[in-house]
């Protein structure tokens, strides 16, 4: 089969991490690569043991012996969180997460300082803060792009000298902006950075291009196109590309373009962390998630009827899908309707990127706009089908692999099965 990449059509947490962990389990996959974000990525997995982990840096595949993960240059790496998080894999019986994953030198390096960054930008933005996750992945991007000759990198963790001159600029400079940050020293930081160089592999871009050749890879997608950095609804967005754009890209310099099953992942019920435009949000809804917590740094986690106004921009702005996977198909109950369109409008039409001021009179229009709803859909994934023209191929009716179901041939597994 073709390589498969995995991308959330509304603002994230739609189950990317559950539909990854199935195709692991159902098919060989040589490795999950990770295509965009960073630390802030939450993708909760359960198995049918009851084992639960929410993969941030490592592919949501790691439950499976043998998938290795591959965080790509678009990828911020934080060394710190990645080293919690494989503690945390270890106390669930996966001891070699670290020894499967290879990381591409040329992704930039989110540090104490660009998150004590991140924090201090959206505590003085009082009440009109974006949602950010408080990591300093954001912030990690935009000192990229702002320097980037001189950002730290993942291969700059090979060179202590190097990296520490790169540190003692970011922290400089950022305090020279901010006032003082509430992190470590740069002497501090130096062991960790460059005792995870000395613990995973750091790779070049010939490493993709191999394992593309070598067996199936998996596509993990973070955050969802509704936040993207040009098509969201700015500036309740991330610094990342959630698009497929960073998918081709990579696919084309390995001279494999259009080697790829493009699966949307959607849940029945719209869902949203934190500020920004929801308007299918009921609070009557009787929904909690006990794996998105309202936290201090994004805010509440909100609930709202199918949004397929909403999702049918996702697509547009995507390019489109294969097929849909449709998830928490178990809330789906005779109060959960399906909005078609808004007391404005049945379609919003995605803009070219880079036009930010567009996206935010789309986002005050959004914020002024109010859903319409018809009659409960007696069967959801008819219904989704009808109102996204897509098929759904895969559905979820709980957190586990066994608890999803494919339809039709795009995602059938082979006969070989590997489980966890």
């Amino acid at each position: 089969m073709n390589h498969v990449a995995v991308v959330d059509l509304g603002y994230g947490d739609a189950g990317k991490g559950t539909v990854v962990d199935w195709l692991c389990a159902t098919r060989p996959v040589h490795t999950v690569v990770r295509f965009n974000g960073g630390a802030q990525a939450a993708h909760n997995v359960v198995l049918r043991d009851g084992r639960h982990h929410t993969f941030a840096q490592f592919g949501a595949g790691t439950f499976h012996p043998g998938v290795r993960t591959h965080l790509s240059r678009h990828v911020v790496v934080d060394p710190l969180a990645l080293a919690a998080e494989a503690d945390h894999l270890a106390t669930l019986g996966v001891s070699d997460a670290l020894d499967r994953l290879t990381v591409d030198g040329d992704a930039l390096l989110a540090t104490p300082y660009h998150r004590a960054a991140n924090r201090a930008r959206e505590i003085a933005r009082g009440a009109d803060r974006h949602g950010s996750c408080g990591l300093g992945v954001g912030e990690a991007v935009a000192y990229g792009l702002a320097h980037p000759d001189d950002a730290p990198r993942v291969a700059d963790c090979h060179s202590p000298a190097l990296l520490r001159r790169r540190l003692t600029t970011v922290r400089d400079r950022l305090t020279a902006e901010l006032g003082p940050l509430d992190a470590p020293p740069v002497e501090d930081c130096l062991p960790a950075f460059t005792g995870f160089a000395g613990r995973v592999a750091v790779v070049d871009d010939s490493w993709l291009a191999g394992a593309l050749r070598t067996g199936t890879c998996v596509f993990e997608g973070a955050q969802g196109v509704l936040l993207d950095e040009w098509h969201g609804f700015h500036p309740y967005t991330t610094w990342s590309t959630t698009t497929f754009a960073n998918v081709d890209s990579l696919l084309a310099e390995a001279g494999r373009s259009g080697d790829v099953t493009r699966v949307g992942v959607l849940r029945v019920v719209t869902t949203r962390h934190g500020h920004g435009p929801l308007v299918t949000e009921d609070p009557s809804l009787p929904f909690t998630d006990r794996h998105n917590a309202t936290n201090p740094w994004q805010g509440r986690f909100r609930f709202g009827h199918f949004d397929a106004v909403a999702h049918r921009y996702a697509l547009a702005a995507a390019g489109g899908v294969d097929g849909l996977a449709l998830t928490h198909l178990d809330l789906a109950g005779p109060d959960l309707l399906i909005c078609r369109r808004y007391d404005t409008t049945d379609r919003l039409t995605p803009g070219p990127p880079g036009d930010l001021d567009r996206q935010a009179a789309l986002t005050v229009r959004l914020l002024r706009s109010r859903p319409v709803y018809d009659e409960p859909p007696q069967d959801w994934p008819a219904a989704v089908r009808a109102e996204l023209d897509t098929p759904v191929v895969l559905t979820s009716h709980g957190p586990t692999a066994d608890d999803k179901t494919p339809h039709g041939s795009l995602l059938a597994p082979p006969a070989l099965v590997r489980t966890a």
